[in-house]
């Protein structure tokens, strides 16, 4: 009976409308690696010149939250909280159509440098939706299956991810897998429609979120103190983080004549990397002990959980993006199968799948099933969703014969998600185990199995995201959408763990010239140190939660 009393039961018609938001995020995206390729060629880019698309969408997610946080200190009330949930989400659907249009000017006026701008609106847009759309998730509902809503909304992300590739390419070439030369030859008026369908899109979102009832405001009236200290602290990084950019930036101009001015610019742009890196680190540490000793001006950041928190999801958006990016280049190599970009496809596929496979797992609890159907559920749920990841690549015309057998690897996913019993940080601990031990194995063998074990990353990885978040702002209240703000933030960890990656990749195979593939198999020991933190962040914040009178674990075991 005391179960029945502390439980907050699920606002499923606001939670429906919420994760609609969140398929949006992953379709867009997804379906700009249609796009990107196209850039390349029309405007004859190198590949780092590409990358800046990815600079300008993590950059954005980055200042969109600055900026928010900026204001909010400046008014002592959270920018978020004073508009609601509902309408911050309503204005962030609009703001990324204006992106859109941006887009379709930049297109018709055949310039680079305004797509640019656009992804960076369009992405400006995300920030202030996904601010809000978290914490919004959380409280649709009892707080111990918060990372459930999170990572039913990540599911529908996923799916998007999975679709978004197939759907653009039917748009603009009519067929559901685009070779090179049919997106080499692409018309800049097929581009320009499919921005204009995705304003649209994002117009209509807006309107189902401003017009549902059953979508309640949220947000809070409650006044903010002033967090003067950590507006200097991420200030202060902000400045440091453009002086280590601007020479990574810059260095696309240097036109390298030989193989050793090449390995100058690529040590130089490591060089500055790791700066940026050391950065974020020295900040969120030097950050977490001045706020531990007092914690007055620091606002959000008072709360250890969340300084920690912040540099979990910095490093998780940064592994899970890192595995990914690398994978087409690890699978070139002959010990890999040596896979041409196309004949590749399909376990990069299968590497974004998983997250889909995880987060559909993760996301049973908030229809609270009864333990039978629980148990049964989350056997087959994952390898119903194998299975529409396996479909959907079929239709792309992949061959996904050599992935049948990776089922092997959501079975022990499954069996890994029985015994963490739901619970947030003993999930987080389990999984970033799991993900140290398959890069390891990934990295200490080849073939076939290595591929499953780098693979399985995704797998790990799927369900980290909403435990993080739950984790980071537990016990914040007022200060909820603030911290939000924060982790938003580090999303940027996207932008600068995934190329240090690669460019150590690049160091490595130089100093061993002989051993083909050496440099990108070994670069997975970076994933490996960031498993390493996100356990080490599992095992340390539910003892903090703890001292305060917080064990979500608990409440989940609870809820069962």
């Amino acid at each position: 009976m005391e179960q029945q009393k502390t439980t907050i039961p699920t606002n499923y018609g606001a939670l429906s409308t919420l994760v609609t938001v969140f398929f949006f995020w992953g379709f867009i995206a997804a379906g700009n690696s249609v796009f990107i390729p196209f850039c390349k060629h029309y405007f004859n880019l190198d590949q780092f010149q590409s990358q800046l698309i990815d600079f300008a969408f993590y950059g954005a997610y980055y200042l969109g939250a600055l900026g928010m946080f900026f204001y909010s200190n400046l008014n002592g009330q959270d920018l978020v909280s004073k508009w609601g949930y509902k309408k911050s989400i309503v204005y962030g659907l609009t703001f990324s159509a204006l992106g859109a249009i941006a887009m379709i000017l930049a297109v018709n006026g055949n310039t680079f440098a305004g797509m640019l701008v656009g992804f960076f609106i369009v992405a400006l847009g995300f920030s202030l939706q996904q601010t809000a759309a978290n914490p919004f998730a959380l409280t649709l509902g009892d707080p111990s299956t918060g990372s459930n809503r999170i990572n039913l909304g990540g599911s529908i992300n996923s799916f998007g991810t999975s679709i978004g590739p197939i759907v653009v390419a039917l748009a603009l070439f009519g067929v559901t897998k685009a070779n090179d030369d049919q997106i080499n030859n692409l018309s800049l008026d097929k581009v320009s429609i499919l921005y204009g369908i995705v304003c649209a899109l994002f117009l209509g979102a807006a309107a189902l979120f401003f017009f549902s009832k059953k979508v309640p405001s949220g947000g809070s009236e409650e006044k903010t103190e002033k967090a003067n200290k950590a507006l200097i602290a991420m200030l202060i990084m902000t400045i440091m983080l453009v002086i280590a950019f601007v020479p990574v930036f810059m260095s696309y101009k240097e036109i390298p004549v030989d193989a050793i001015a090449k390995k100058a610019i690529e040590n130089t742009r490591m060089k500055w990397l790791l700066f940026g890196l050391f950065i974020v680190l020295a900040t969120l540490v030097i950050s977490y002990f001045r706020a531990n000793k007092n914690n007055e001006g620091w606002g959000a950041m008072k709360y250890p959980q969340l300084i920690l928190g912040m540099l979990a999801i910095f490093i998780y958006v940064g592994v899970e993006v890192a595995i990914g990016s690398n994978l087409s280049e690890l699978l070139k190599q002959p010990q890999f199968g040596g896979f041409e970009a196309q004949s590749a496809a399909p376990y990069v596929s299968m590497y974004w799948g998983s997250l889909m496979i995880g987060r559909w797992a993760g996301a049973i609890n908030v229809f609270r099933p009864g333990k039978t159907l629980k148990n049964v559920l989350l056997l087959v749920v994952p390898l119903v969703a194998f299975a529409v990841v396996v479909l959907i690549n079929s239709i792309a015309q992949n061959d996904m014969s050599p992935l049948y057998w990776y089922f092997v690897s959501v079975l022990i996913f499954v069996l890994a998600f029985y015994a963490t019993q739901d619970k947030p940080a003993k999930t987080l601990l389990v999984f970033s185990l799991l993900g140290m031990l398959a890069m390891s194995v990934g990295i200490f063998t080849e073939g076939t199995i290595a591929t499953y074990a780098f693979l399985s990353g995704g797998l790990f990885c799927s369900v980290m995201w909403s435990c993080i978040f739950s984790l980071s702002l537990a016990g914040l209240g007022k200060y909820s959408t603030q911290g939000s703000g924060f982790l938003i933030m580090m999303i940027l960890g996207g932008g600068i763990i995934p190329p240090i990656q690669g460019k150590l990749a690049d160091l490595l195979q130089s100093s061993n010239p002989n051993s083909v593939g050496f440099g990108i198999h070994t670069s997975y020991w970076i994933a490996v140190i960031c498993f390493a933190y996100l356990a080490f962040f599992a095992f340390v914040v539910k003892k903090l939660l703890i001292k305060q009178g917080i064990d979500y674990d608990a409440n989940a075991t609870a809820s069962h």
